[in-house]
């Protein structure tokens, strides 16, 4: 095998025109298992592939780009960078946004291992060229960088490298270059800032988080918008919200809800501002946010009844979100009358609207009325029953019409919301009072796609493993249902396999 390939590279390197021997190489390294190709290493030289890169042939170069991947990950990061440092560091400077993704991918891997990661750190030229690909007009190539460079950011010397030498002003530098560079430059920084309290340190004395937050009341509403899905994104990690809450910055969200209203473009970046609460309350404290802001919660409800789809659907999202959690549904049952009339308008649109919308209220139902064993008291039961039967005159039969309709998206939604009901001893006796209901679940014909059949899996799984399924249902049911869970989403049985094949 080592031979083979070995002949391979030596009749390459010596043909003019090499693309029919790159392409039996590229042939015969697929037919090759990854470890197995690393013990026939040891001894080959890629410099010949390498070199076939300087070319205008694209052809060429993409066959190179294969042939080297197969090769490089093969090797360990120490092997990689101790013998092809080099050739790297000129892929990333190539005129081919392959060759320079195959670069900076190579050197991803080797700063993020312990032994290897010094090559690079060692190396100004590599990085400041890292740092130049994030201004890259590809943004294949700019993603690459960002990641790579990232994960210097996992040790402290990464961290000096990049934010206390030279290296900072050229980061300056390319991201002055223009608005989508910026932003990009952001999503370095937020990615950087999010792995500790230390490298969001790093980020905040360089001056990039000021001047993001600063970005949040400029003048230009994209990039207002743009810039509150990054601070979004900080305020995932623990120390990402401390520090927010220090430099004021909900109390500034709060208020730009609040302005909101007098602002006839507010719609571009308004969904971003409730995002950032919404995800806030579920990571802290539903009630601690929608207390301490209620503009918040008094704009989801305003969203929800608006008549602009974009408005209701993030509104939808967010009460989903919202009421995902036990404390945000105790939240939401202390409104009173306005939570009831979203209800009615989210059952509403989940039987009539738009399809988006159509499944974004399904799923947003269904998180709503999910409540997991170990949640389950008396008061939580009463609540998500009482906010079923707020849906509609007959919810069980409305909740299945939508289950019946050819589209799978919805189809699957629906059953969602059967799932979240049938974990529960209230859900369990609709289920068993509603006529042709069981039938229903235990039908294999209903919902084709494997979507569906999983949808229907789950819902058979959630009634089956309640403990107080085998009570409520009667032991028939009961083992028809394990039976479905034992024979797996997919069953076909003998009979209907048969069948069909006659109707052919």
């Amino acid at each position: 095998m080592a031979a083979s390939i070995e002949s391979l590279l030596e009749e390459i390197s010596g043909v003019e025109d090499p693309i029919e021997e790159l392409q039996s190489l590229k042939t015969a390294l697929l037919s090759i298992p990854v470890s197995a190709l690393r013990d026939s290493l040891s001894g080959q030289r890629l410099d010949v592939i390498f070199s076939l890169l300087n070319t205008n042939e694209r052809k060429q170069v993409e066959l190179c780009v294969d042939i080297l991947e197969r090769f490089l990950i093969a090797l360990s990061p120490v092997q990689v960078v101790q013998n092809y440092r080099v050739e790297l560091q000129g892929g990333l400077t190539h005129p081919n946004e392959s060759v320079k993704i195959l670069a900076l991918t190579q050197i991803g891997r080797v700063v993020d291992h312990p032994d290897a990661v010094a090559e690079v750190l060692n190396n100004n030229d590599i990085l400041r060229s890292m740092i130049h690909c994030i201004g890259e007009e590809k943004m294949a190539v700019a993603k690459q960088a960002i990641q790579s460079l990232s994960k210097l950011s996992h040790s402290k010397p990464g961290l000096d490298k990049l934010f206390q030498t030279d290296l900072l002003k050229v980061m300056k530098d390319v991201m002055a270059t223009s608005d989508i560079v910026r932003y990009r430059f952001y999503e370095l920084v937020v990615e950087i800032s999010s792995v500790s309290p230390i490298s969001l340190g790093y980020c905040a004395n360089s001056s990039f988080i000021s001047q993001l937050l600063g970005e949040l009341t400029g003048d230009d509403v994209l990039i207002r918008a743009t810039a509150i899905e990054m601070v979004t994104t900080l305020a995932h990690s623990q120390h990402g919200r401390q520090y927010l809450a220090q430099q004021g910055i909900m109390d500034k969200i709060s208020n730009m809800i609040r302005g909101a209203d007098t602002d006839p473009f507010s719609s571009l970046y308004l969904p971003g501002l409730v995002k950032f609460f919404g995800n806030l309350a579920i990571m802290d404290s539903p009630q601690q946010v929608c207390e301490t802001y209620p503009v918040f919660q008094n704009k989801v409800f305003e969203m929800a009844l608006d008549p602009d789809p974009v408005m209701i659907g993030v509104a939808l999202d967010t009460l989903g979100l919202l009421g995902s959690t036990v404390e945000g549904k105790q939240v939401l049952q202390k409104i009173g009358e306005k939570f009831k009339s979203v209800l009615l308008r989210m059952s509403q649109l989940a039987s009539s609207g738009a399809t988006e919308l159509r499944v974004r209220s399904l799923d947003a139902i269904s998180q709503l009325l999910t409540l997991q064993p170990e949640q389950q008291t008396e008061d939580l039961l009463a609540l998500t029953e009482s906010w079923f039967h707020l849906l509609s005159n007959q919810p069980m039969d409305m909740i299945r019409n939508i289950s019946t309709q050819p589209f799978p998206e919805l189809h699957c939604g629906a059953l969602r919301i059967f799932t979240a009901i049938a974990a529960q001893p209230w859900g369990q006796k609709l289920m068993i009072s509603t006529p042709g209901f069981m039938e229903f679940i235990l039908d294999r014909s209903t919902g084709q796609t494997k979507e569906a059949k999983d949808a229907k899996f789950e819902l058979v799984g959630s009634l089956a493993s309640s403990s107080t399924a085998a009570e409520i249902l009667g032991s028939q049911h009961y083992i028809r249902l394990k039976t479905y869970l034992r024979e797996g989403p997919y069953y076909v049985s003998a009979v209907a396999a048969v069948s069909t094949e006659g109707a052919d």
